[in-house]
């Protein structure tokens, strides 16, 4: 039986995470120098492209595309005024994108850009694209034996060869949230279209702190190379994080990328150097979490140190700890994470990682 038999939306991983930016030479450097990414291709008016310049980095298998328009009242430069800096683009790897384009529309989804095979003198590239919720949307990419650096169109960089590739020691995207006015119907379509399934739900009864609260369900791949938590405000005293994405960002969209790591020590202490700010916890913290978590191979004192939270499982435990807002509007931000055997999202953390937000909502006044 062939794998499109067992399902008619097969996904190989994330091909990239495009965002439209304000000055995307800028955000390069920045993203480069701050968290070790390598710049690997380009394009703009120098490759013909008359609209946009787009500066691709890359990390381990982390590809990220910065976009900014080169004229006026563009719908880059519309989605930057209404957005700020924002998140674009999820795209993802399949096997066939004419198959998975057509089921998606099959399905009710809603197309952005029709299939189309797009080609070099490195070969070919098909690619269609979905609409998802707010602005965002899914390239589907299927690059078969595709040799370029990044897509067709764009000119592969030459860089020097003591090149630091390793970066910060980030390898992978985990996941990516969304933030979204009503979650079910998007849960509701990532089932339908994708035929992804839910693996976690949390209530207002699990994430909330004395002011705020939220409700999130998890959608995946069968399996598990594409994760996508998808969150909605929850009534509370304040306003949540939640509530205050969504009034910044102009409307749903994507509110952080998880990042994955094989050592997070070393990785947060390489972007901490490079100047990096995460949100920290105060030492109540640790005192319970060693009582919660038990025996694990880091040392609680470097986790102290840096503020990595850690959470567990019936798999295992995983670390992961956030950093402030890429940007001055309080929309997106990174998460680093390690698994280390566990397959959930931090649910243990929640509670901490709102309170250290809520420190930063009050000094906004948005609290």
């Amino acid at each position: 039986m062939s794998d499109a038999a067992i399902d008619p939306f097969p996904v190989e991983g994330t091909h990239h995470i495009e965002m439209w930016v304000s000055n995307a030479k800028q955000a390069a450097f920045y993203y480069q120098h701050a968290y070790g990414f390598v710049p690997v291709a380009y394009a703009g008016l120098e490759t013909g492209v008359r609209d946009r310049a787009s500066h691709v980095l890359q990390q381990g298998n982390i590809r990220l595309v910065l976009t900014s328009p080169l004229g006026v009242n563009d719908e880059i430069g519309q989605h930057i005024a209404k957005h700020g800096d924002g998140v674009r683009d999820l795209a993802i790897l399949v096997p066939d994108a004419r198959a998975a384009h057509a089921h998606a529309i099959a399905k009710g989804a809603v197309s952005f850009r029709e299939p189309e095979v797009i080609t070099d003198e490195h070969g070919a590239v098909s690619i269609a694209a979905i609409r998802t919720y707010g602005d965002t949307i899914h390239s589907l990419v299927e690059r078969g034996n595709y040799a370029g650096a990044f897509l067709p169109g764009f000119r592969a960089l030459e860089l020097p060869a003591d090149t630091d590739w390793a970066g910060a020691g980030l390898k992978d995207v985990d996941h990516c949230v969304g933030n979204t006015e009503d979650m079910n119907p998007w849960v509701k379509f990532y089932g339908d279209v994708m035929g992804f399934t839910e693996l976690n739900q949390f209530t207002d009864e699990d994430i909330n702190t004395e002011y705020s609260a939220l409700m999130s369900k998890v959608v995946s791949s069968g399996d598990g190379k594409v994760k996508f938590p998808i969150n909605e405000p929850a009534e509370g005293k304040r306003k949540s994080q939640i509530e205050e994405y969504l009034d910044y960002y102009g409307g749903a969209g994507v509110q952080h990328i998880a990042l994955e790591t094989d050592d997070i020590v070393k990785t947060v202490t390489n972007l901490r150097d490079r100047g990096v700010k995460f949100y920290d916890r105060p030492a109540a913290y640790y005192s319970e979490a060693v009582d919660r978590i038990g025996k694990i191979e880091e040392d609680w004192e470097d986790l102290k140190r840096l503020g990595i939270l850690v959470d567990k499982d019936e798999e295992g435990y995983l670390l992961q700890i956030f950093t402030h807002n890429l940007q001055d509007r309080p929309t997106v931000f990174f998460e680093i994470i390690q698994r280390k055997g566990a397959k959930g999202f931090g649910d243990g953390n929640f509670k901490a990682l709102f309170e250290a937000i809520e420190a930063e909502q009050a000094l906004r006044g948005n609290l």
